[in-house]
């Protein structure tokens, strides 16, 4: 779940720290927004918070608790989210990449011509087309704080629910969403501008229960061994057959989508 920010001055200006000596200058958060916003339009505050709870970035603090960002730590949420948007990688392989030095160099622009918009397809045909993992929930997210990722209503979010494809859990914050729920609802946001209602998205869940019925029973036996090894064994092999079975069904569209430009 996104913290909420001990940063008073979370707008666009720079400041100064007074003590850390670390940096002579950076970025706040809501700059850093401002920057990325022209490329990344559903950019968000909440966004970067979450992807430091994910220890993707680290940005300065000063002794005062305010966010400082440099020019280094702005390239490498640039690098992330064009590794979300253009690769569909999971946050787990995002934190591999930038592992073994990638950042600073995918830094530079991919074009928007025939060439980048073919080398982004490469790259999504060989990536996982989810950046969320079987194998653990991550975060959980404020229905508000997704309301206003999405650019959503509450009213979609019932719709969703009344619809089965998310549920929400209760908790002090009132009802919180997982990583998957949450990505749920900014698919189903984006649909939505093209008149494509929750009650249309029934299809898209009957086609999951469908799939995740097969690997049950491929795996269930594994699953629920008493052996840990063994479960977790069947646990990653599960978490890699969701993003092969997952990439499938998006060559499958775009196969069939294919006929319509002919």
């Amino acid at each position: 779940m996104s913290r909420p920010s001990s940063d008073p001055g979370d707008q666009s200006a720079t400041r100064t720290p007074s003590s850390d000596g670390v940096r002579s200058k950076g970025a706040t958060i809501g700059a850093v927004c401002q920057t990325l916003r022209q490329e990344f339009p559903d950019i968000s505050i909440s966004k970067i918070r979450y992807l430091e709870d994910q220890r993707l970035i680290a940005p300065q603090r000063t002794s005062g608790g305010y966010r400082l960002y440099s020019q280094t730590d702005i390239d490498r949420l640039r690098a992330i989210l064009r590794m979300q948007r253009d690769e569909f990688l999971p946050l787990r392989v995002i934190r591999q990449e930038l592992a073994a030095g990638r950042g600073s160099a995918d830094a530079t622009t991919v074009g928007d011509g025939a060439e980048g918009r073919a080398a982004r397809a490469e790259a999504s045909s060989t990536r996982s087309t989810t950046n969320v993992s079987v194998l653990s929930k991550g975060s959980l997210h404020r229905q508000d704080d997704i309301i206003a990722e999405a650019r959503a209503d509450e009213r979609l979010l019932r719709d969703l629910a009344e619809y089965g494809l998310i549920a929400g859990k209760p908790s002090k914050d009132g009802v919180v969403y997982d990583d998957a729920e949450r990505e749920i609802v900014m698919a189903a946001a984006a649909l939505a501008q093209y008149g494509i209602g929750a009650r249309h998205l029934r299809t898209f869940r009957s086609s999951a229960d469908r799939e995740a019925g097969l690997l049950q029973q491929l795996l269930g036996p594994s699953l629920q061994s008493r052996n840990p090894e063994r479960r977790k064994e069947a646990v990653d092999v599960l978490d890699d057959l969701a993003v092969t079975v997952s990439r499938l069904s998006h060559l499958l569209l775009v196969r069939d989508l294919r006929r319509f430009t002919e």
